[in-house]
Parts: structure tokens; sequence; C-alpha cells
């Protein structure tokens, strides 16, 4: 019975996935990856901001989540999800770390903010997502772990290697810019 048919008849597929994907089952790694590959590059494309370092990171996540796997304490597939989605946003914030683009950023950045495209007046979803990626790696890292990821901002310093303080600063300019951004273009939105 092919991976496929299996998950589509089993109602504890997911569980049964995980086992195979522990004993090494290359169909089965298959399926998990493809199963989550696409929602973890985006948690990992709002850190890095680059298709191909983003990439990376999912290939690098999932590496951790195949080795790590067995470890895992399956409660449902959203803990599961969770737990992935964690490993991505280290993976992430590693990436940044070690390749120095993580850069706090200064009052003067959000003076000097240029003139920027046309926004609608219904903001979907995808337009508040590439509003967040315009913003500089700092602001963007402290705002997506804080409002997306609803870390609190002792995590955040735990993880960034900086104090609360900055933390919260980081997300005030954040969201300041993010204000005056959305200001320019004639919509008055509170974040």
């Amino acid at each position: 019975m092919s991976i496929d048919v299996f998950l589509i008849e089993n109602p504890l597929a997911i569980e049964q996935l995980i086992h195979k994907c522990i004993e090494g089952d290359n169909q089965a790694q298959k399926q998990f990856y493809e199963r989550f590959a696409n929602k973890m590059f985006r948690v990992c494309y709002r850190y890095v901001k680059n298709e191909h370092d983003a990439e990376d990171m999912v290939i690098n996540g999932f590496l951790k989540v195949f080795s790590h796997l067995n470890s895992f304490d399956y409660r449902g597939e959203r803990s599961l999800e969770a737990w992935i989605k964690k490993i991505m946003i280290n993976e992430s914030l590693m990436f940044l770390r070690k390749n120095s683009k993580f850069k706090l950023v200064d009052d003067s950045y959000a003076a000097n903010v240029g003139e920027l495209e046309e926004i609608s007046y219904q903001l979907a979803a995808e337009e508040i997502y590439a509003l967040i990626l315009k913003l500089p790696t700092g602001y963007r890292t402290v705002f997506n772990l804080y409002v997306i990821e609803g870390y609190s901002h002792k995590e955040i310093a735990e993880k960034l290697e900086i104090s609360e303080n900055t933390s919260k600063s980081q997300l005030s300019k954040g969201r300041a810019l993010l204000r005056k951004i959305l200001e320019k273009n004639g919509i008055h939105y509170e974040l």
C-alpha cells in the first residue's frame, strides 16, 4: 500500500506517519516534509526575507525535525506543527545571528523611510505580510516573535541575546514605522 493511500484510509495517519519517519522510511519522510514545508517556508521567510535563505532554513529545520522526531511527545497535529514551527524559528534566528544580519535599528531609520507603493484600504493578510517584510531586520524579527508568534519580551531577549528593554524598544519602533508607512498611504490603522 502506498503512503498516499495509507494516509487517506487511516484516521491515525499522522501518528503512524511519524513512526514511519522515525524508522527511516524515505517515502514517509517525503510525505511528512510535503505536508508542512510550505507553511514552514513562510515562517522562515518572515525572518530571513530571502527565498534562498528561507529554503535553506526549511531544509536545515527538517533535518533537525527528523533527527529529533523520536523524542517528540505527540499530542495531536497542532502540537506537532507548533514544535516544527519552533524549530524553524530557531533555525532562522541562528541564521540571522550567524550572518550578522540581525542588527538593531536606531530612530534615524524610521525618520528616513522612503515612499512606498500605494496600499489599498482593504488590507489583506498578504499585504500586511508584505509590509512586515519591509521592516528592517531588528524590527521585523522582534515584531514577528512578539506579535505573530506570541513570545514574551523575556523570551525574545533570551533568544536574541538582547535585553528585554531592547526587545520592547524594537517592537515599539517597528509598530511606529508600520503606522507611519500606513499613514503615508492615507490609512489610519492601530497596530
